[in-house]
């Protein structure tokens, strides 16, 4: 199970580490970022770096995000699992005598056999 772990690793990230070094060499030039739209000249609001430093930077904003927006989400899932935890704990540790016993007599016993 560990090889074939290693072998699949090997198929996926091998391809994805070649193609991010193919798209840093070929995105290399310096771009300007300039977060003044009035004023897109302005130096004090742009930042000045390689095309592909700003591709990464969005995507791993992207997945950040994501990654946040699921785990809210996922927030529910986690407290009722918390909940039915707490519940298992009280119940494996309640002493047995605490357990309802069934009743020696009454409407569940079974009539006496003929005989």
């Amino acid at each position: 199970m560990n090889r074939v772990k290693k072998i699949v690793s090997l198929v996926v990230f091998v391809p994805i580490a070649i193609i991010l070094i193919v798209l840093c060499v070929t995105n290399r030039q310096t771009v300007t970022l300039a977060l003044n739209p009035f004023q897109p000249d302005d130096s004090v609001l742009s930042v000045s770096a390689p095309f592909f430093l700003f591709l990464f930077l969005a995507v791993l904003f992207g997945m950040l995000l994501g990654s946040l927006v699921t785990w809210i989400a996922q927030g529910k899932h986690r407290r009722l699992a918390r909940q039915e935890a707490r519940a298992a704990m009280k119940l494996r540790d309640a002493p047995a005598s605490a357990k309802p016993q069934p009743p020696l007599t009454g409407a569940s016993m079974l009539p006496p056999a003929k005989g």
